[in-house]
């Protein structure tokens, strides 16, 4: 009798070793499919933030091309202005002395 359960005992610690490199083995691939998963989902992520970067740098230099657009416009409306007014005034101060020196005679000098 003793040894049938030597035997039996001997017989169920190869069968225990196997379940234990099962289960190890089994941990290990569930480990590998979450590692995956994560490195996936990270990739993902990653993606989904270089992606929001990227439309808030064009979007910010949407807006600063917009704003130097207008700066230009700006400048070219004050310089076309000014350059209107200028020619205006110089042309109505060379009326004025034009109408000056026809009107002026020698005696009232």
């Amino acid at each position: 009798m003793g040894e049938t359960k030597r035997q039996i005992e001997r017989m169920r610690e190869p069968a225990t070793q196997k379940s234990l490199v099962v289960v190890v083995a089994k941990v290990v691939v569930v480990a590998a499919v979450i590692a995956v998963l994560v490195v996936v989902v990270a990739k993902v992520v990653v993606a989904k933030v270089a992606a929001v970067i990227v439309v808030a740098v064009v979007v910010v230099l949407a807006t600063a091309a917009v704003v130097v657009v207008v700066v230009v416009v700006v400048v070219v409306v004050v310089v076309v202005v000014v350059g209107v007014v200028g020619v205006v005034v110089v042309v109505i101060v060379k009326v004025e002395v034009v109408v000056a020196v026809r009107t002026t005679k020698i005696h009232d000098v």
